[in-house]
């Protein structure tokens, strides 16, 4: 259900550094209580992590990213995902900074880099 949930709320989008700790923390504090640890066990986040063999859940995000900006890649030319994709608007942008699109997140290959400040 986390994953679900936060597969929509970062779908084409960026994954901040705020975000990425946010994440971590509230998915280690989970995977202490699971294992039955407290945090004056003496036990690091790595050795919890490890027993309990689970992937973390940023990682499947940005397998989620990476196998869907791969098949976005593998359709015809003509696709509205696709064209979307490699869309660019004309006209007048609000002031600021821009924000950041799928394209901006992945290299050419399709893979998605981590979270960035």
């Amino acid at each position: 259900m986390m994953c679900y949930y936060l597969n929509v709320k970062f779908q084409g989008q960026k994954i901040k550094a705020r975000d990425a700790r946010r994440i971590t923390a509230a998915e280690l504090k989970y995977m202490r209580r699971t294992a039955g640890y407290t945090r004056t066990d003496y036990r690091t986040n790595t050795q919890v992590a490890k027993e309990l063999k689970k992937i973390p859940i940023l990682d499947i995000l940005l397998e989620y990213k990476r196998n869907w900006i791969q098949h976005v890649n593998r359709m015809p030319h003509n696709r509205l995902p696709r064209v979307m994709k490699h869309y660019s608007p004309t006209g007048r942008r609000n002031h600021g900074r821009p924000l950041k699109r799928l394209l901006d997140t992945s290299d050419r290959n399709g893979s998605t880099s981590g979270p960035t400040p």
